[in-house]
């Protein structure tokens, strides 16, 4: 007998025996090999002729095992009840952190807001279906300093608190080293040092484009991310990529940067993979392209974008993805 379980056992006893009372309770017992049992007891007084108690009778039933499978699924269920209330906890702060650094406006975006080549901008940001995945895409459309205009979309790879954080980071070293002037070739360079330097590893894909609106000049690079797609006159085409690998892939790479001259009413697409679902690559940009007539006659962005999303958005969708698209408008 476990001694701390004697009070227990003898005050059962006397209560039968004293008091008439049914028993129904446990107690432990320590074999000699150190195995402790849980003996389970259920009895009754036996009465006399006078209502006296003669006697009583019990069943004794070991419940050891019994109780150890209680105990375990009790923990589990403890488990994997705190285990959710984390990942609801970590799924609103990943949507908050998400929410708090993309673009608050919605709509259309003309930039710059002043001057000649205005740029009519519209951008869309498309849940995966498993809503719990909350991944490190972007989009961001700024009006800089000297005039131009800073179009970019990336992406991290993985879910999640760390890569939303991750995403933050960078979203605000790609606006504040564009506002400084670096160039997006040198502005990935930048970014792949700072993913480099991170204390979680992160790869990352990302395309950066500033635009200028006197001469309407497209300066592009990209790290290992889906490159633009330039719609004019009913047909579309990816522009050529120039160099650039995956962010945080290796230490020190350096990227190349390109060029494209618009015209006005020039439909530019910029996106993240998982876009058009079940397809990536040259598939993608294929059923992309395939957009062009459809998309020749669209008087604004938002119309664009709207033709896009009814066309790929509404599906089922393992992951998230981003989609920005800019019109020349003058």
């Amino acid at each position: 007998m476990v001694d701390e379980d004697r009070p227990k056992l003898t005050a059962m006893v006397t209560d039968c025996l004293v008091d008439a009372r049914p028993i129904d309770g446990e107690f432990r017992v320590a074999r000699r090999d150190g195995d402790v049992r849980t003996v389970h007891m259920m009895g009754e007084p036996v009465l006399d002729t006078d209502g006296s108690t003669a006697s009583m009778w019990a069943v004794l039933r070991d419940v050891s095992e019994l109780r150890r499978s209680q105990r375990v699924v009790s923990e589990t269920r403890d488990s994997l009840h705190a285990q959710r209330q984390t990942a609801r906890t970590e799924h609103r702060l990943a949507v908050e952190l998400q929410e708090a650094v993309l673009p608050p406006w919605h709509g259309s975006l003309r930039l710059p807001h002043r001057g000649p080549g205005v740029l009519d901008v519209a951008t869309h940001h498309l849940p995966a279906s498993t809503n719990t995945l909350i991944g490190g895409d972007w989009y961001d459309a700024l009006e800089l300093t000297d005039g131009e205009t800073l179009l970019s979309v990336g992406d991290l790879t993985g879910h999640g608190v760390g890569v939303a954080s991750n995403m933050t980071m960078l979203l605000g070293a790609v606006r504040g080293m564009a506002m400084a002037g670096a160039r997006p070739g040198q502005l990935m360079a930048l970014l792949n040092q700072l993913l480099d330097a991170t204390v979680q590893p992160a790869l990352g894909s990302a395309v950066c484009c500033r635009y200028r609106p006197a001469t309407r000049t497209l300066m592009w690079a990209q790290a290992g991310h889906p490159a633009p797609l330039l719609f004019r006159d009913g047909t579309g085409r990816v522009l050529s990529a120039p160099d650039g690998v995956l962010l945080g892939a290796t230490s020190g790479a350096a990227y190349g940067q390109a060029e494209e001259t618009l015209e006005v009413g020039d439909l530019l697409l910029l996106h993240t993979d998982g876009l058009v679902p079940g397809h990536t690559g040259a598939a993608a940009v294929n059923l992309l392209a395939a957009l062009a007539p459809r998309l020749t006659g669209t008087a604004t962005a938002q119309d664009c974008l709207r033709t896009v999303v009814q066309e790929f958005g509404e599906g089922e969708r393992e992951d998230n993805a981003c989609v920005l698209v800019a019109k020349v408008t003058s």
